[in-house]
């Protein structure tokens, strides 16, 4: 177990069975004949929970669990040995089922939305967080939002974690990105569509200056094989990109939460270098590319990490200047 001071602690409150289909070849309009899916309890934060676990760190997922496919849910994350503290409830859980088509790399995603959580449950799932708040060293909120929850949930997340002194990711999209930058989270992680959607900015670094302006702390946007872009609100008049340089054939469902893990890890151990948070997340992201389902990474991450390239770029009046970071 590596050690570090305190537990990565993940709340995701619409988790989902995840069920992962192969095919040679995905058709539109015509009949695929497959064998069963890979079936795992899964979410955003779920799967961040999983990489931390998996690399030896000390992690806890917590999450809501109801129905039929809440007990395959509860069955999977049992046997998997992640520990994981589940809230009973009305609700079922939904179900993402993702579509390898073998041939091109590609993957399709289909995401139920969810059913809604009563106003108790969600009470639950926060109280069960803030038990646990004396052993985490980094709180993470992840994933969307059941149907009908406030989107001052995360921001309740926030709020917790502020008052307890732990930094606190969200990644998330919609309103409640906006009320968690609002609640002062630490960082925040948007891909660029979603920051473009929550900000109505479609340049990146004015999406991410308005989040910090909001009261982010800091901002790490993802763009696939493009890399990250990290704002702090410490250094408004520059950020750091980072990429590995080339594209990975693979599944990417789980490439943004993989990231979250490992900064999380780093926020855990007390490491305060923006540069290397970022670097750690590019490359867990790109190891998470490799594998056929989201919550695990490959061992590649380690030499992917000598491989980024992170910048500093700043932006000047004139031009802009990038250096090595």
């Amino acid at each position: 177990m590596n050690q570090v001071p305190g537990t990565v602690l993940t709340l995701t409150p619409n988790p989902a069975l995840d069920e992962t289909y192969a095919v040679p070849a995905l058709i539109p309009g015509s009949t695929h004949r497959v064998q069963p899916p890979l079936a795992r309890a899964g979410g955003k934060g779920i799967n961040a929970a999983r990489v931390a676990h998996q690399l030896g760190y000390r992690a806890l997922a917590v999450a809501p669990s109801g129905g039929p496919a809440g007990k395959i849910f509860r069955a999977e994350l049992a046997s998997s040995g992640l520990p994981h503290v589940l809230v009973d409830t009305a609700a079922p859980t939904r179900r993402s089922m993702a579509f390898v088509d073998e041939g091109s790399g590609l993957t399709s995603i289909f995401n139920e939305t969810g059913f809604p959580l009563s106003p108790g449950e969600g009470e639950h799932l926060l109280g069960a967080v803030e038990a646990e708040l004396p052993h985490a060293g980094c709180l993470v909120g992840a994933g969307s939002l059941p149907p009908q929850a406030p989107p001052d949930f995360f921001a309740r997340l926030v709020r917790l974690g502020n008052a307890s002194g732990l930094p606190c990711i969200i990644d998330t999209s919609g309103p409640a990105l906006l009320e968690a930058a609002a609640a002062g989270a630490f960082l925040l992680k948007p891909n660029r569509e979603e920051l473009a959607e929550a900000t109505r900015q479609a340049d990146v670094p004015a999406g991410a200056a308005a989040l910090l302006r909001a009261g982010a702390r800091n901002v790490l946007v993802s763009a696939g094989a493009e890399g990250m872009w990290l704002f702090t609100a410490e250094e408004t008049g520059a950020f750091y990109t980072a990429s590995l340089g080339h594209s990975l054939p693979g599944n990417p469902t789980g490439a943004g939460d993989a990231a979250v893990a490992a900064v999380a890890v780093q926020l855990a151990a007390g490491n305060g270098n923006p540069a290397s948070w970022l670097r750690a997340a590019t490359a867990w992201s790109a190891a998470a590319v490799l594998m056929p389902a989201a919550g695990e990474i490959s061992p590649r991450y380690a030499s992917f990490a000598d491989e980024v390239q992170v910048h500093r770029v700043t932006r000047g009046a004139a031009l802009t200047q990038e250096e090595n970071a």
